[in-house]
């Protein structure tokens, strides 16, 4: 029995690296950052168009779940959705990032901001 856990525990963790690899590549990023521990949380503030000092942010208790939370809400609109999605990749990540990276969600900037209207 504890067999079957842990293969589906390595399956869902080899799903989640392999979504994350892809929303990277989606946004013109190498996917490889996703598997790189801190650097991957600076290239993931580069694709929602935040500064690299929000990790510091990140460091501080209880301001650290407003940051995720609000980032994770930023990814969900440079791909387009809204905050319902980013409920989704809260509560259900296991189904709404493999969702993102491997369904057709395309970035489309920043925060949802179009490339070509950024300053």
């Amino acid at each position: 029995m504890n067999g079957s856990l842990i293969g589906i525990n390595v399956a869902l963790f080899v799903l989640m690296i392999v979504s994350m690899w892809k929303i990277f590549t989606k946004a013109q990023k190498p996917g490889w950052a996703c598997l790189i521990p801190i650097y991957n949380i600076i290239i993931l503030l580069e694709i929602v168009g935040k500064p690299w000092w929000w990790l510091l942010l990140m460091l501080i208790p209880v301001v650290n779940f407003v940051i995720i939370i609000w980032m994770i809400n930023l990814l969900s609109k440079s791909f387009g959705h809204s905050a319902g999605f980013t409920i989704g990749l809260i509560l259900l990540s296991f189904i709404f990032f493999p969702i993102l990276g491997l369904g057709d969600s395309k970035y489309i900037g920043p925060a949802g901001k179009p490339k070509e209207t950024q300053a």
